[in-house]
């Protein structure tokens, strides 16, 4: 049974909207992808999408919006952070294979499922690890200021992502956001986060799908960044949060 269906014709005008082509083959493993997650999903939640035909849009087009942003940076290697289901990341690596990325989850039974996803699709520009952004970007021995762009969607709010992710990526590099239609508030909220990881937003992008928010490094981050493991998400930063929530 094929869970995943076919790509629809909604999938394909979302994609021309945005003049994002496929080659030969990538769109096959865009629909094991799709099928591998749907079919891992009535074991463990991993997306609360269940029809392919939304899924195709929802998931696979949203994620591959940030194409062009990657193409035009001339980013080689990305982390996509909070991984999950292997959105954005997967889409990306096959219609980008030029490009290394590696996929970082913090649950177990996510990173088994993304790993036997990549063997299943055969990605040897895509690596797998379950860590924690925090750890990931630890000064003392961690990945810190190694990437080009990291990207991620349905991770957490702006200002907790801009101290999540800047510290990962080289000066220059890009976060690449994929946010809703509260975009602009949450830039808002992130000032003193985008003041103190010194990032920029160099621009915001509305597509069929979502808005993509692009954050430039300005500066090496300091060693005070990321701060421990879960108060970047607690306690965002210039954010007040409600001490009942």
């Amino acid at each position: 049974m094929n869970r995943a269906g076919k790509p629809t014709p909604a999938f394909f005008e979302t994609l021309a909207a945005q003049h994002i082509e496929l080659e030969p083959g990538e769109l096959e493993k865009l629909e094991a992808h799709l099928e591998a997650l749907l079919e891992a999903n009535e074991r463990f939640n991993l997306t609360a999408v269940r029809d392919p035909a939304e899924a195709w849009v929802r998931h696979v087009a949203d994620s591959l919006s940030l194409v062009p942003f990657v193409a035009e940076s001339g980013a080689k290697s990305i982390v996509d952070l909070g991984s999950g289901g292997g959105f954005p990341g997967i889409p990306l690596a096959i219609a980008m294979p030029e490009v290394q990325v590696l996929l970082v989850d913090s649950v177990g039974k996510k990173v088994r499922y993304l790993e036997e996803v990549v063997q299943r699709l055969g990605l040897p520009n895509v690596t797998v690890r379950q860590t924690r952004a925090e750890e990931l970007a630890d000064w003392k021995g961690g990945l810190r200021e190694s990437f080009d762009a990291v990207v991620c969607r349905a991770v957490g709010g702006l200002a907790t992502l801009v101290e999540l992710a800047l510290p990962l990526v080289k000066i220059d590099g890009l976060l690449l956001a994929i946010k809703g239609e509260k975009a602009p508030e949450e830039i808002e909220e992130a000032a003193r986060a985008l003041k103190e990881l010194q990032g920029e937003v160099a621009a915001t992008q509305r597509t069929p799908t979502g808005t993509i928010v692009a954050v430039r490094k300005l500066a090496k981050t300091v060693r005070l960044y990321p701060r421990d493991q879960g108060l970047p998400a607690r306690k965002p930063l210039g954010v007040k949060v409600d001490p009942g929530s």
